[in-house]
Formats: C-alpha cells, sequence, structure tokens
C-alpha cells in the first residue's frame, strides 16, 4: 500500500519522535486515522478494554499486548512462572528437576516470592525458617522504587499492615496488592556498590550511589539498595555525567578481565535462558494479538557466586535519557524496534510474516526460535547454548516462535 505511515504517541521522547521523524511518517492525532500509535500502558487498556469496543483493523499496529501485565506486573510475573514450573514437573521435564532438598536446579532463578496480603500465612512460615533473612516488599502496580521497603522482623510487616489500615492478612482486603520476596543480599559488588541489569537488547548497568553493606542498621538507606535512577538521581554522590551506569559490554569485558571468559560467558547464557523460560511461562496467558509487539525491559540481579535472578520485567522501560550515552543507545533501541516492528518504513500489514530476516535486526539478535529448536530435536537443549532467550520482542507466525534480544 502507497502512502506514509500516519503516526501518533501520548509518550512525547525524543528518542521517539527523532525516529518517526527520520522515517518521514506523518504526525496525526488519536481522532484521525493513524497506523502506528506508541502508547503508554494506561493507553492500551483503554484501546482493548471491552467498553470501548474499539477494534484496530489491518493497517494498524501498537507497542503493547492487551494483557502484557502477565509479564510485567510482579505479582503475575511470578505467579505465571510458578504455574509453569508446575507444568513441567507434571510433563516429567528434566528442566523441573529438583535437588535432594527440593530446589529446582534449572527453575530457580526468581527470589523466593510471596503475594501479600493472600499468602500471608505461607510467608510467615517461610520466614520462620530463617528469621535472620530480610525480605523485600514492592507494591504490585508501581515503579520507579515507589512504594518498596525493606523488611526483617515480622513485627515490621505487622506495623505497616497497621499503618495500611488493614485489618487482617489473612481475608483478602481492599489495601493494595504488595508481593514480598527473598532479599538478594549477596549482591556482586563492583567498587563496593551493588547494581542490577537493566536488558532490551544492549541495556546497561545502573549502580547505587552508596556503598553497600548487609548492616540491618542500613535497611532503610534506599541509595544502598534500590539501583532505580529515578531514587538514586536525588542522592549527593549522584554522577549526572555517566548517571551512575555502565554500559553491558564494559560490565562483561570488567567481569572477564576479574572472573574470567568462560564463566562470564556462562553467565550471560544462563540471564538468555532466563528471559526465554519466563516468556515461554506467559506465553499460554498472553493475548498474541497481531496488532501487537512489545519491547520488554529486563531487570537481572548478579549475585557474589555470579547466579543472575530476574527480578521484575517492565513494559514501558523509560525512555527519558539521563545522559548523552543513554539517549544514544535508546534511539538505537527505538531505531532497530521499528525496523522490526514496521519493516521498511511501509505502512504495516497485520499479514505480514512476523519473522524477520536477519538483514532487519540490527542489534538484536535471535535467541530461540521454536521451529529450529524442534527441528534439532534440542529439546531444551542445554541451558547454555541453543536455547537462550530475548530480552526485546516476540513474534508468532503460523507457530513459530521468535524471541530477540539486543546484543
Amino acid at each position: 500500500m502507497a502512502g506514509k505511515v500516519k503516526w501518533v504517541t501520548d509518550i512525547e521522547k525524543s528518542v521517539l519522535i527523532n525516529n518517526f521523524e527520520k522515517r518521514g511518517w506523518i504526525q496525526v492525532t488519536e481522532n484521525e486515522d493513524w497506523n502506528f500509535y506508541w502508547m503508554s500502558v494506561q493507553t492500551i487498556r483503554n484501546v482493548f478494554s471491552v467498553e470501548t469496543g474499539y477494534r484496530l483493523s489491518d493497517d494498524q499496529i501498537v507497542n503493547h499486548f492487551p494483557n502484557h501485565y502477565e509479564l510485567t506486573r510482579k505479582d503475575l510475573m511470578v505467579k505465571n512462572i510458578k504455574r509453569y514450573r508446575k507444568e513441567l514437573e507434571k510433563e516429567g521435564s528434566p528442566l523441573a528437576e529438583k535437588d535432594e532438598n527440593g530446589k529446582y536446579l534449572y527453575l530457580d532463578f526468581v527470589p523466593v516470592t510471596y503475594m501479600l496480603p493472600a499468602d500471608y500465612n505461607l510467608f510467615v512460615e517461610e520466614f520462620r525458617k530463617s528469621p535472620s533473612s530480610t525480605w523485600i516488599m514492592k507494591p504490585c502496580g508501581k515503579a520507579q522504587g515507589k512504594g518498596i521497603f525493606l523488611i526483617n522482623k515480622l513485627s515490621q510487616i505487622k506495623k505497616w499492615s497497621r499503618d495500611s489500615k488493614t485489618s487482617s492478612f489473612v481475608t483478602q482486603s481492599t489495601k493494595e496488592a504488595y508481593v514480598i520476596s527473598l532479599y538478594v543480599n549477596n549482591p556482586l559488588l563492583i567498587g563496593g556498590r551493588k547494581f542490577d541489569l537493566r536488558l532490551y537488547k544492549l541495556g546497561f548497568c545502573r549502580f547505587c550511589t552508596v556503598k553497600y553493606t548487609p548492616s540491618t542498621s542500613e535497611l532503610d538507606n534506599m541509595f544502598v539498595h534500590l539501583t532505580n535512577v529515578a531514587i538514586q538521581k536525588h542522592g549527593e554522590d549522584y554522577n549526572h555525567i555517566h548517571g551512575g551506569k555502565w554500559t553491558v559490554s564494559n560490565l562483561r569485558l570488567y567481569l572477564e578481565s576479574t572472573r574470567g571468559k568462560e564463566v562470564t560467558g556462562k553467565l550471560f547464557d544462563e540471564i538468555h535462558w532466563i528471559i526465554v523460560q519466563s516468556l515461554k511461562a506467559v506465553a499460554p496467558v498472553m493475548n498474541n494479538d497481531k496488532h501487537c509487539f512489545e519491547c520488554y525491559g529486563y531487570d537481572i540481579i548478579i549475585d557474589d557466586k555470579l547466579k543472575p535472578w530476574l527480578i521484575e520485567v517492565n513494559a514501558s522501560p523509560s525512555l527519558t535519557s539521563s545522559t548523552a550515552n543513554d539517549r544514544i543507545l535508546k534511539y538505537n533501541l527505538i531505531n532497530d524496534t521499528l525496523n522490526i516492528a514496521v519493516p521498511n518504513g511501509e505502512i504495516p500489514d497485520c499479514k505480514w510474516n512476523k519473522s524477520p530476516p536477519k538483514e532487519v535486526l540490527g542489534n538484536y539478535e535471535i535467541l530461540y526460535d521454536e521451529e529450529l529448536a524442534q527441528g534439532d530435536g534440542a529439546d531444551l537443549r542445554s541451558r547454555q547454548g541453543q536455547s537462550l532467550g530475548p530480552k526485546g520482542g516476540r513474534s508468532r507466525d503460523s507457530g513459530r516462535t521468535v524471541l530477540t534480544t539486543w546484543k
């Protein structure tokens, strides 16, 4: 179909708009005919809500799946991963193998997590097994570190419950749902500071501004524990030039020089594998609408034994640039994403083959291809091999699943 792509966005970020303009696309309003809408998660709810009765045409695509929250809401992600493990166990899959203590050998990549208030009694039972442990509480529906705090005593939860005017944890209340997870209290430190990884395709490490200590006296100091830029930028030691960030390639070089190439390669293979498994966990429940694509931001913490842990997945990773390098990275991320989602910059057609050819991948790489895996007889052939997984997009075409990550 001839003509220019007409675009709309309700996220006014230069890395988006510059990419649209570079392609010669035409900006319109949401009330006009549009082909491409980069929207917030709030807007996607309205577009796909039953009340609006809105139907997308074959020449329209949007940047979220209708129920992306099955992966990107903290409680639902954990629920789906737990269900996935049980299903693999029932099938007798070697992936669901456990050690003598009943711990998963391969699927133990999410910290022990409970939903509050629903799982309060289960949490208490677990807490009492190791009363010296630290737990982190997060509201299910918030981002940027809002509402997060650490606890190491049951009395702190009871106080929080009272402060939140919740009468009891035993019965479901109207209070906001939280997840409570075992805190990874032995994070890998660089320069004495905690960091995590935010991954889409390339990605970066986000560092805390204050040196890490597991001391209980510092549990309330979020500059020690939470890597979110929204929090760290308010710290006295925040550096506005590099923004407390490293590229993932710098991290890889650092680890190769300090820990060796082999263990570093294994770590990144395991990270990729975790991401594939998380996507496979939500595949049965995700509404795979043909008008949709999605760019997820994965948050991973590495512990001092170089074991990666999946912390959460973001459906709308920040496109705000805190540094010049940040802006370049995010501009390139959007550029590569658009090259895959809107091939040749032409007006979309939902009947397209959704498996991108290698030449348009840019910095994306395919980590898992179901057709190839089955063709190889690679029944999840090695945790650190062919069955690697994505940070970027997911697309299906006649039963084929292609998972991509930014390298």
